[in-house]
């Protein structure tokens, strides 16, 4: 893809869709809906045969008219999957039109593949570039991407950056000591991981000699996704702390792009990028559309993809979508993400999410960061129990630790641990040089 020239001073890459009215920009998600809903019925099986039995015909007169539309999920990517041809009846072209193919990382089931035609890889690519520039990223910056290039969607985002004309240094997913070596080499001015491995990165530093701040001082940036620990403020401030460094939270899913929203300077949310994906909040239960704002589950559709459209995809990410213009400019609505739907729990009436065990680990001077969640059943109620590590050299005696967090997580979320269970540092052993492991649920299903 060639260089697009935007002037360095330039705050947004493509002011023209990014600040776009929003009546306008809700004309052209209608455009675009319905060109997309005719395209998905005239050439994927799927959509044709269930839409044909619900007697749903693909023409819409307004945005609203999306909700008459089933949903579809990941279990409707693996049931279609490799019927009828290789990329399944969600499929909208020939596989000789496919010139990509990414997968999910099969954590939760059967990896799905996501196809992409070069059209389809051309407007990622452009999102890429926009959502790089909307953190601050400019031609003059190196960009090291530490991202995994193995069938993951991120992987090729490192193009995006080259698109804008920053330079991009591919290093992708290395053992800690290479990383830093390419660190210490190239001297980067953004990179981009998940944030379990930017904090474990940091640390490892630490351990090797080097002070972050100072050994990697031409790092200004970084780039944080894959959990949902970048939109949580204690976490990237400790990692903005700990390397000296602004940090910027991305959201992507393999089922779409490898990143869809991300953080501009105010970071008050994701700016998603509404001109190629159209947002909905349903209600995670009856699947009723809510009220921009209210809490639930997001829905995504996609408005220009043609490998694979995707109408109506429940993402099981529960949050909010908040359409308002933001203090940048911009009018691209942002998403603020609490959690996944499958990983919220249940305590004496009050739903509590990881991402609020995390905020009490991250904001506690006297633990390392990292901590691991069990949730159980237990004379017929939910518990949960929370283990955590003490900072390295840390003679506080474990109790008193215990205490400490035990009371701060029952003022944060309401309900008391059944328990908090305390190591030395790397006593968990969850840190990882990429998505971190810190659920585990043994409640009965």
């Amino acid at each position: 893809m060639a260089k697009k020239n935007v002037p360095y001073d330039q705050p947004y890459y493509d002011p023209e869709i990014e600040c776009m009215p929003r009546p306008q920009l809700e004309q052209l998600q209608l455009e675009r809906l319905k060109d997309e809903l005719r395209f998905a019925y005239e050439n994927c099986p799927y959509y044709k045969r269930v839409w044909d039995e619900a007697g749903i015909s693909p023409e819409i007169e307004t945005l609203a008219d999306l909700q008459k539309f089933p949903f579809i999920n990941k279990a409707t990517e693996r049931e279609t999957q490799g019927v009828g041809s290789f990329f399944g009846e969600l499929a909208g072209v020939p596989e000789d039109d496919i010139v990509y193919m990414a997968t999910s990382s099969g954590s939760t089931g059967v990896p799905t593949m996501s196809p992409f035609t070069q059209g389809d890889f051309d407007e990622f690519m452009h999102a890429e570039a926009r959502l790089f520039w909307q953190a601050g990223m400019r031609p003059h910056d190196r960009y090291l991407h530490g991202m995994n290039f193995a069938l993951y969607v991120g992987g090729p985002c490192v193009i995006g950056a080259q698109e804008l004309g920053a330079l991009g240094i591919w290093v992708g997913a290395v053992p800690s000591d290479r990383l830093l070596w390419a660190m210490k080499q190239y001297k980067p001015t953004f990179m981009w991981s998940s944030p379990s491995y930017a904090w474990t990165l940091g640390q490892k530093a630490i351990e090797k000699g080097y002070d972050p701040k100072v050994d990697f001082a031409s790092l200004k940036k970084i780039i944080i996704s894959g959990e949902p620990g970048g939109s949580i403020e204690t976490t990237r401030k400790a990692i903005e702390e700990l390397w000296d460094v602004s940090v910027y939270d991305f959201f992507g899913l393999s089922d779409i792009y490898g990143a869809c929203a991300g953080m501009c300077e105010h970071k008050d949310g994701l700016h998603m990028i509404e001109d190629q994906i159209l947002v909905e909040t349903v209600d995670p239960d009856t699947g009723e559309v809510l009220e921009p704002g209210q809490v639930g589950e997001l829905v995504y559709t996609t408005l220009t993809k043609r490998a694979r459209p995707m109408i109506r995809f429940r993402t099981g990410d529960i949050g909010t979508f908040d359409p308002t213009p933001c203090e940048c400019g911009r009018t691209m609505g942002r998403i603020h993400i609490l959690g996944r739907k499958d990983e919220m729990f249940i305590v004496s009436a009050v739903n509590v999410f990881p991402s609020d065990i995390e905020y009490i680990v991250r904001k506690d001077e006297g633990l390392s960061g990292e901590y691991r969640i069990r949730v159980y059943d237990e004379n017929f109620t939910t518990r949960y129990e929370v283990s955590v590590e003490r900072v390295f050299g840390s003679e506080e005696p474990y109790d008193q630790v215990a205490r400490r967090v035990e009371e701060a997580l029952k003022t944060h979320t309401g309900v008391r641990p059944a328990k908090v269970l305390v190591y030395d540092a790397d006593g968990l052993g969850v840190a990882s040089e990429h998505k971190a492991s810190r659920f585990i649920d043994e409640r009965k299903k």
